[in-house]
């Protein structure tokens, strides 16, 4: 397998390659951040209601998840080069078509074509990243990856609140586009085409490709849907869960019993790959989640603007990146189950003291948590990411990526659901006890007492979210042993890739 690795290794230099494929992945992870911010500006301008234009964000991950998992496949038929550059091209042009809609459902339908260029860049890149640097720098490969995947979401709604403030909606779409053309020539240029990869024989599996778009499609609406709808109050809801189950159970079957599957489940033979992944998963739930309950609550609850939300988020990202500095050279150095176990605890504790937070809190009573947090990231994310894709060889890369990427999206949307319908019923049984000594009084009195007790509600069940994703990061803690320490001491993940 080191002799492989040796012979694979492009002449082009990795930090070239690393620029490339980190040019779009960036692209696509700031843009679906940036769009978030501006649906309500987007609703407003195109005559649509709140509820239609989140369609606007849920089109885009209804398609990036079902092209997530095909990553393997799609690489090895088309070509790493062609793929990733097709990928760009998708996305960039789709870029422009949404800047240019002038109704909500086509605005709709265009970011849907944009989530499938969209959903191949980021497991694409961390296969490259992988595949492209020594084993002894792999460390400082997912640093890389892991700065767009932690500094995207930060820096979006910031950049999203600048432009929707003080410039025009479409621009969070075409300033995609220079971007994109730079990132599509680079890509001509510079991205290798491995030999080992294979074309897959016998076509495309219409069955398994069909089971997958039902079961993933479905599970993701149901997430995204799920809160909004009144879960299974709703015949839809209840419906489309079935056939999420039914759909994902099947593909699963069928993926093992194929000798050239559309997506190579075999991966999870290793168990620092699947550990990995139940490992990732919590850590979407936690990122996901929290990226949406701390807008909510900075704007909602302690009146900011969303420009300065952004800039009260940033610095969690910059603790980000100079944490994945330091945890990359590490790897090789430190057992990353310490690592990883550092960058739990530091994510619980930042969470638990956001716990604290009021209706007067301003910028610097969240500074040192972000700060503390986005340092825990660096340390959970390089590691972890570094570790499980260790023992899988080169030509397995394009398709593990791929399914870790879902993973973490899933894991995410996971978050997201269970956290907001938490909120929900959590702040209404705060608000029915906090309510009881309302009801002897009178007039305006009242009035003004409801308002309060709405709003301290509201605080204490985001203080209970918060305090639930500390103690949820905690209760993993010990998972993280279950996997093998890593051989040979300080190079641990070299050795596993070079068996």
């Amino acid at each position: 397998m080191a002799a492989i690795a040796a012979a694979d290794q492009p002449k082009v230099n990795p930090w070239i390659v690393a620029a490339t494929v980190m040019l779009g992945m960036i692209m696509a992870i700031i843009d679906s951040t940036i769009v978030n911010v501006a649906l309500p500006t987007i609703a407003g301008n195109l005559g649509a209601t709140i509820d239609d234009a989140a369609w606007v964000a849920t089109g885009y991950l209804l398609s990036a998840v079902i092209i997530m998992p095909l990553n393997g496949w799609l690489t090895a038929y088309f070509g790493r080069k062609n793929f990733y550059a097709a990928c760009i091209a998708i996305f960039t042009i789709a870029s422009l078509l949404c800047g240019t809609a002038t109704g909500i459902w086509q605005l709709t339908f265009y970011r849907i074509i944009q989530g499938i260029g969209g959903g191949a860049l980021q497991p694409t890149a961390m296969a490259l990243l992988f595949e492209t640097f020594p084993p002894k720098d792999r460390g400082r490969a997912m640093a890389i990856f892991g700065l767009g995947v932690m500094f995207g979401p930060a820096i979006g709604p910031l950049l999203g609140g600048y432009i929707v403030d003080n410039l025009s909606w479409p621009l969070i779409f075409f300033i995609n586009i220079p971007i994109g053309i730079v990132a599509f020539l680079m890509t001509l240029t510079f991205i290798p085409n491995p030999h080992y990869l294979q074309k897959p024989k016998g076509g495309l599996d219409a069955l398994g490709l069909g089971l997958l778009v039902a079961g993933l499609g479905s599970l993701q609406y149901v997430l995204e849907r799920g809160e909004h709808d009144d879960w299974y109050n709703s015949a839809a809801i209840a419906l489309l869960t079935v056939v999420a189950v039914v759909g994902v159970t099947a593909f699963i079957v069928r993926m093992l019993r194929e000798r050239q599957p559309l997506v190579d489940l075999r991966v999870f033979r290793y168990r620092e790959f699947t550990i990995g992944n139940i490992l990732l998963s919590i850590l979407g739930f936690g990122l996901f989640g929290t990226t949406l309950i701390m807008p909510l609550f900075f704007q909602g609850i302690a009146g900011m603007t969303a420009f300065e939300t952004g800039m009260v988020l940033l610095p969690g990202a910059f603790a980000t990146a100079v944490s994945m500095v330091i945890a990359g050279p590490l790897v090789n150095r430190v057992d990353a189950r310490i690592l990883v176990s550092f960058g739990l605890v530091m994510f619980a504790i930042s969470t638990w003291l956001m716990g604290a937070l009021n209706q007067n809190t301003g910028p610097w009573d969240v500074f040192w948590p972000r700060v503390i947090q986005g340092f825990g990231m660096g340390f959970l994310f390089v590691p972890l990411s570094t570790v499980m894709m260790a023992p899988v060889p080169q030509s397995g890369l394009a398709g593990a990526s791929g399914v870790s990427n879902l993973v973490r999206q899933i894991g995410g949307s996971f978050g997201i659901a269970i956290l907001t319908t938490l909120l929900t019923t959590h702040s209404a049984l705060a608000q029915s006890a906090l309510s009881g000594g309302v009801t002897s009084l009178q007039g305006h009195t009242v009035a003004l007492m409801n308002g309060l007790v709405v709003q301290q509600s509201s605080v204490i069940a985001y203080n209970f979210l918060f305090q639930v994703t500390a103690v949820v990061f905690i209760a993993i803690l010990p998972l993280v042993f279950f996997m093998r320490p890593p051989r040979g001491g300080s190079a641990g993940p070299a050795h596993a890739m070079a068996e």
